[in-house]
């Protein structure tokens, strides 16, 4: 067995080479899933700022990752959507963000997925479908 560790690698042996950062090899947490949930779009994209360029920059399949906005003014349930480059897209329709945004509030992990975009004039449609991530 010796054989197969480097001898540089001390006590940690063959399973501390094949989980370390050295491998980047990471493991999943047992039962860590991601359970889809819905499909949406991404509401006000037509109110940011260069969207054109951040749109042009998404790919079918993205991750885009949700913040909650519980002193908005306009909706306390808002929940924000941004790329994974920090970029604001806009928000989870109105309508469909009550659940989300308690089950964000009782500490759950959701994200989305990029389906669809297109571009009608200063409008970018993008469809996501919302995931919950179980860990």
């Amino acid at each position: 067995m010796n054989d197969l560790v480097k001898k540089d690698q001390g006590q940690g042996g063959l399973i501390s080479y094949l989980v370390g950062k050295e491998s980047g090899l990471v493991l999943p947490k047992p039962f860590e899933r991601d359970i889809y949930l819905f499909d949406s779009h991404v509401a006000g994209t037509s109110h940011v700022e260069g969207i054109e360029e951040i749109g042009a920059s998404l790919q079918e399949g993205d991750h885009l990752v949700f913040y909650r906005e519980p002193e908005n003014s306009h909706d306390p349930q808002a929940i924000r959507i941004e790329t994974v480059r920090k970029e604001k897209i806009g928000y989870v329709p109105r309508q469909d963000n009550v659940v989300f945004s308690r089950l964000m509030d009782a500490g759950k992990v959701l994200f989305a997925k990029v389906m669809e975009k297109e571009m009608k004039g200063t409008w970018l449609k993008i469809e996501i479908k919302i995931y919950l991530h179980e860990s």
